[in-house]
């Protein structure tokens, strides 16, 4: 992160009384000057980017000594994963992010789906649990093979699915079976979940 060091504004406000102010006088100065400056704060606040790259909130160094010596993080909060590995002294090949779609986005398919497994596991790790890699893979893949990050839910299965009872029976039952008779659909139950469903 590159912070702008050099760009650094003061602002002075001198009062200046023609006689003794009361204390009434003093509030109401008071007031209208922290109101100036608030309103100058926000002002600011939306042209001014100290970070570098807009999208990031904030960052924070995070000190890790698990492998007995100590390696430094930089922990970001935002997106923008291109911007954040492009920015000078960021090493790239070691730079990550749980934002599945934001890894799409710039990295391809491949690295979302590694980003689904290693956040899979992570999550269940913390969790004290622990699932064999291979049925996390199964469904980094199934969440993948279309070519785009498609969720575990209704709107993911529809574009996932084909099967009219494969549909039906994850949720919205009645809507997908009126839906199939509207239209005509049909299903050939040739698929193993299908055939347990007869």
């Amino acid at each position: 992160m590159r912070f702008a060091n050099h760009c650094v504004v003061f602002i002075y406000i001198y009062l200046h009384f023609t006689q003794r102010p009361n204390f009434l006088e003093i509030g109401v100065v008071a007031a209208v000057l922290i109101m100036l400056l608030y309103f100058l704060k926000n002002f600011l606040n939306n042209l001014v980017v100290v970070q570098g790259i807009p999208e990031v909130a904030r960052a924070v160094i995070h000190i890790d000594e698990q492998s007995g010596r100590q390696k430094f993080k930089l922990l970001v909060e935002g997106d923008n994963l291109r911007a954040v590995m492009a920015t000078h002294g960021v090493n790239g090949n070691r730079t990550t992010s749980n934002n599945t779609y934001e890894v799409e986005k710039t990295l391809g398919i491949e690295a979302a789906r590694m980003t689904i497994i290693n956040e899979i596991q992570y999550t269940m790790v913390n969790h004290g649990m622990s699932i064999d890699r291979r049925h996390v893979m199964l469904l980094a893949d199934l969440m993948s093979y279309k070519g785009e990050i498609l969720g575990i839910t209704r709107f993911g299965l529809a574009k996932m699915k084909e099967s009219v009872l494969m549909l039906a029976s994850f949720e919205k039952t009645a809507d997908h079976l009126f839906d199939a008779a509207y239209f005509g659909q049909k299903d050939s139950v040739c698929g193993e979940f299908q055939g347990k469903r007869e």
